[in-house]
């Protein structure tokens, strides 16, 4: 039985292999609407394998279900079995989902499942497996000809000369004369990362006192031809590479393990579960999550209590406030004014997970049966829990059990932040930035539905983030309308509205309340308060048109002649 686990999980990795390996000739193509097939097929691969290897193993799990030796032994066999294997980690995962299939998830067990994991990761010991070294001793024209050499794509370049003397002259401005002569390393990871229209060379310059990010953006013109379109060397630009609101990269390794520890090396402030997930191995990411969990509830003894902002109507939030995420639970009850059910808040939760987020919407990952103990649960959340969510609830005398939640990446509410915020400068940039975020959400296919400001948050990069999705949908799904002009002061009561009827010219009283924030958006964004503009993008996004959003300031990206 252990064989045959393992047997499924490799025939699961081939596959999410399989489809990753096929990024680079839909870049190379530009077929950006099969790369948005291939990343939601990617995401639902997983539950396909499961379900079949659960299948599969349906006779053995029914003549062993009530044997705890068996499955206590069946653990240490699979341990036994990938002792060696280049994904072990994934691979544990893997047999965790299995083990809770055949359990309903009604409890976790290490006994039976690698709640923690088989063994320590010793990051390094496959490091010549995932990098490229590049020779240092050269002039840096010869470096990044060396580099180019290594990455070949079967299009050409549209102005490689210019191309690699802006890459010279960036990396020269950057970093100083001494600097460069003092590089002891140049390591780039050898797959490349690809996401929505761009694709990504990540790696580092090693020097006796620090490490720079090393980070080449490429993109490809309407003539199928490659430009370099960016250097990045700031972490903090990497970081928002790497961010929790974007889709996951294509980036092929069978050693994903080593190449997340190279990751976290470059980016010490994500948790290595982030790095996991963004590389699409989101299943193996809710693991390494809940034991870094478990590791910060062991070194914490702060209590659990209702997230700060406004309770939504939909879902009762809260979180620990010395960790960084928060927990989300739907509600037993919706306020009369949400003519939604629990099944449709669930399907709206899976629909952002299958589309493009664009860097726009964050990404939440479902559990169901999640344990904390209930000393660590203040009285006045356990209440509220008990009085909104109880079909979700369930308390033993030591536990608080929660059937069914999500978790997500912990976010300054906007309207807090709006309140709280002193600095003219960073008021205005969370209004543009807040407009921004609604034009990409639409833009990439998705009617944002309730726009309160209190559903988006801010980063601390200054990054507007949408967060609540029980009225989100397609935007073919909406009719915008104009309200009628007429005068008769009683016109508006008479007027015949469909439920899928919306009135641009109504966003301005509810987006944001303040009368200088409403003013700062009308100004900075006034076209979303009509219904051309949410005609126009309904036509764009019905056409097809995938649009490119670039996750580093538009002041990293190279000048070209023909823009």
């Amino acid at each position: 039985m252990a064989y045959q686990i393992m047997t499924s999980f490799d025939k699961n990795y081939r596959w999410f292999t399989r489809v990753t390996r096929g990024a680079q000739e839909r870049f190379e193509k530009g077929q950006w609407q099969q790369a948005l097939a291939a990343s939601r097929e990617r995401i639902s691969l997983y539950e396909q394998s499961l379900a079949t290897a659960v299948a599969e193993l349906y006779d053995f799990i029914m003549d062993h279900r009530k044997d705890r030796q068996f499955w206590e032994l069946l653990k240490k066999a699979f341990a036994e079995l990938i002792e060696n294997h280049p994904q072990y980690e994934l691979a544990e995962t893997f047999y965790n989902s299995v083990i809770g299939k055949v359990f309903r998830h009604k409890s976790i067990d290490n006994s039976i499942m690698f709640v923690t994991s088989s063994r320590c990761f010793l990051a390094g010991q496959d490091r010549h497996k995932v990098i490229h070294s590049f020779d240092t001793t050269t002039t840096v024209m010869e470096m990044y000809e060396s580099i180019f050499a290594c990455y070949r794509f079967n299009i050409p370049f549209e102005d490689r000369g210019r191309d690699m003397q802006q890459l010279d002259d960036a990396l020269r401005q950057r970093l100083s004369k001494e600097e460069l002569a003092s590089v002891t390393a140049v390591e780039m990871l050898k797959p490349v990362f690809y996401r929505g229209k761009a694709a990504y060379l990540v790696g580092r310059i090693c020097m006796p006192e620090r490490t720079v990010p090393f980070v080449i953006a490429l993109h490809t013109n309407e003539n199928r031809q490659i430009y370099v379109d960016a250097l990045l060397t700031e972490r903090q630009d990497l970081s928002v590479v790497f961010g929790f609101a974007r889709s996951y990269f294509m980036a092929d390794t069978q050693f994903p393990g080593e190449l997340v520890a190279f990751l976290h090396e470059l980016l010490p402030n994500k948790k290595q579960f982030e790095l996991f997930i963004a590389l699409g191995h989101y299943k193996h990411g809710k693991t390494a999550f809940y034991r870094n969990f478990l590791e910060h509830m062991d070194n914490s003894d702060d209590q659990f209590e209702i997230a700060p902002g406004i309770r939504g109507l939909v879902m009762m939030v809260f979180h620990l406030p010395s960790y960084g995420v928060v927990f989300k639970i739907i509600k037993d009850e919706f306020a009369e004014s949400k003519k939604i059910t629990r099944e449709h808040v669930i399907d709206r939760y899976k629909l952002v997970k299958m589309s493009d987020r664009v860097g726009r919407m964050a990404d939440t990952h479902e559990y169901v049966n999640f344990r904390f103990p209930l000393s660590r649960i203040c009285p006045a959340l356990l209440e509220e829990l008990q009085d909104t969510c109880a079909s979700s609830v369930e308390t033993t005398d030591d536990e608080l059990i929660i059937k069914h939640l999500y978790i997500e990446k912990k976010l300054t509410p906007l309207n807090l932040y709006l309140q709280q915020e002193t600095d003219p400068e960073k008021l205005h940039n969370a209004i543009d930035e807040l407009g921004t975020c609604i034009k990409q959400i639409a833009m990439a296919n998705i009617f944002p539905g309730d726009m309160l400001h209190k559903n988006f948050g801010i980063t601390k990069h200054g990054r507007v983030i949408f967060y609540d999705y029980d009225e989100i949908c397609w935007m073919d799904e909406r009719n915008f309308r104009s309200i009628p002009k007429s005068d008769d002061p009683y016109a508006l009561d008479t007027l015949s509205v469909a439920p899928n009827d919306v009135f641009p010219e109504q966003f301005e009283h509810f987006i944001v309340g303040k009368r200088p924030f409403k003013e700062m958006l009308k100004s900075l964004h006034g076209d979303l308060m009509t219904p051309e503009y949410w005609r126009d993008a309904q036509k764009e996004v019905s056409q097809g048109t995938i649009h490119n959003f670039t996750p580093y300031p538009g002041s990293r990206r190279f000048k070209r002649q023909n823009q």
